[in-house]
């Protein structure tokens, strides 16, 4: 199984809420840095931050993540989140409300391969394609 694993810079709650949200899933894991292990002391004034994450995605699909502090962040490129959605209807609403606050790179639409396809960039700074693949894709 492959499974992504995003960082955040402070943000990590706040998008999984979002992301449960929109794309109806359950947060399953929010481990906060204060509870880790008395041997693993949370860095002063990071406490609240997520040290772990953990999302099941109705497809069976999981999404995991953590905070990293602002000097191991970098800005997420070379790749996007691909959302594989049956019906273009709930593709367009869930490409619409992920790039919403966010920017769209591609607006969702119908193409030679996919009922409905199009990128985009949330308000976090996760790069995302939602795809509706044609028949026999």
């Amino acid at each position: 199984m492959l499974n992504a694993y995003l960082f955040y810079q402070d943000t990590c709650e706040a998008a999984f809420n979002f992301y449960a949200k929109v794309l109806g899933g359950k947060i399953e894991a929010m481990i906060r840095s204060s509870e880790a292990p008395p041997d693993m002391p949370a860095t002063p004034g990071r406490e609240k931050m997520i040290m772990h994450a953990r999302m099941s995605l109705p497809d069976g699909g999981v999404l995991m993540a953590s905070d990293v502090a602002a000097e191991h962040f970098h800005k997420p490129q070379g790749f996007s989140i691909s959302l594989q959605v049956a019906d273009p209807a709930e593709g367009e609403r869930k490409f619409n409300a992920l790039a919403d606050g966010g920017a769209v790179t591609m607006p969702f639409a119908k193409t030679f391969w996919a009922r409905g396809f199009g990128m985009c960039v949330d308000k976090f700074g996760i790069p995302w394609m939602v795809n509706c693949p044609a028949e026999g894709m």
